[in-house]
């Protein structure tokens, strides 16, 4: 089947005047082909319903899919509804999502499907404006479960579509701007096919995500598209997409504690905005700081202390700030007198961290050490 499409499309190999309509429109077949032979087997893939698309896409947006799996299985288990989502425990919630960061996508499925509940009837709607009202939902995840689990022709152009997109026709513009993203949104929706929309749009993501690939050499000469990928001919896949470069990320140091007695470790609420809001974390200070001064500005009795040590220091980087760690563990013979309330440290017993509170993967290094 393919290479009866391959065969067709030789023919327009020397053909530069093309629109950039015409030369998608001509990729529909052999890219559907492709697909048809090459896409992945995935768990979402396997059930297309609205729900398990949406809790899928918001996964995957800043994460692997060979990472995502074993979330995505655990999520369906414990919320197999939109229904039993909206009615989520909070730290129950951020629990299973522990490790895939980006916190507010979580917390935006939650008000996302307690809307859902409120004025859909418990399921998502199943208009692309309706999906776009809810919070977390951009034009990407609103065009994926259009798509996929409604038929509707809408396209999802993600970064992976955006590249794709940027080589087939040798477009210069920075994949960056959204500006270039709504363009490219607008060319999609002119070109794709009146059926089969979700496998189109799956398509062109996969091609981006095994082929046309983000990092390192693209695989041409797998690609369904290269007969009529301008960049590929013109020897342009080392500069296209363009893409202005990132600010350079803000680096703050910060001193983490593991304070411990035998069987309890102390930890603390994160305040409700901004970054890792509302999750639980090991007590930490802005700075490079000594085990004695940390432990005055965190109120632990200097006489309860058995023993002081230095752990490795750590680092880990968020989207636009790094943290360079450095670690102390306390051990105390017991647990302090200590003031209680909304964001004050409080100890938990440490098999609590596994069963329990939700830490982000920041911690993880002194998580480990526990």
């Amino acid at each position: 089947m393919m290479e009866q499409w391959y065969k067709g499309l030789k023919i327009l190999e020397g053909d530069r005047e093309m629109s950039r309509e015409d030369r998608l429109k001509a990729l529909e077949g052999p890219l559907l082909a492709w697909y048809e032979d090459h896409a992945r087997i995935l768990p979402w893939r396997s059930s297309p319903e609205p729900y398990q698309v949406w809790v899928s896409e918001i996964m995957l947006q800043q994460t692997r899919v060979e990472a995502v799996k074993p979330y995505f299985l655990r999520f369906m288990e414990e919320f197999p509804t939109v229904r039993s989502l909206a009615e989520a425990d909070d730290d129950r919630l951020m629990k299973l999502w522990e490790g895939l960061g980006y916190y507010s996508r979580a917390r935006n499925l939650k008000k996302a499907a307690i809307i859902a509940c409120e004025q859909y009837g418990g399921t998502l709607p199943d208009t692309y404006e309706g999906l776009l009202s809810l919070p977390g939902i951009g034009s990407y995840t609103a065009g994926a479960v259009a798509s996929i689990a409604y038929g509707l022709r809408e396209p999802a152009v993600d970064g992976n579509v955006l590249r794709v997109l940027s080589r087939v026709t040798a477009s210069r513009e920075d994949i960056g701007k959204q500006s270039v993203k709504r363009e490219m949104e607008a060319l999609i929706r002119r070109v794709m096919p009146e059926k089969r929309t979700g496998e189109y749009n799956q398509a062109l993501i996969e091609t981006g995500a095994i082929v046309c690939v983000p990092n390192g050499t693209p695989k041409c000469g797998e690609c369904p598209m290269e007969s009529l990928c301008l960049a590929s001919r013109r020897g342009l896949t080392e500069e296209i997409p363009v893409k202005a470069g990132k600010k350079a990320r803000r680096v703050e140091k910060r001193t983490v504690f593991l304070i411990e007695t035998s069987d309890q470790i102390l930890i603390r609420k994160r305040e409700g905005e901004g970054l890792l809001a509302s999750l639980y974390e090991l007590p930490n200070l802005d700075g490079w700081t000594e085990g004695k001064e940390g432990m005055d500005r965190l109120g632990i009795p200097e006489r309860l202390l058995l023993e002081s040590e230095e752990l490795p220091e750590a680092r880990h980087i968020f989207s636009h700030v790094e943290w360079k760690m450095k670690g102390i563990r306390l051990r105390l013979s017991r647990i302090p007198a200590m003031d209680q309330g909304e964001g004050l440290p409080f100890f938990v017993r440490k098999e609590e961290l596994e069963s329990r509170y939700p830490l982000p993967a920041a911690f993880s290094p002194y998580r480990r050490l526990v």
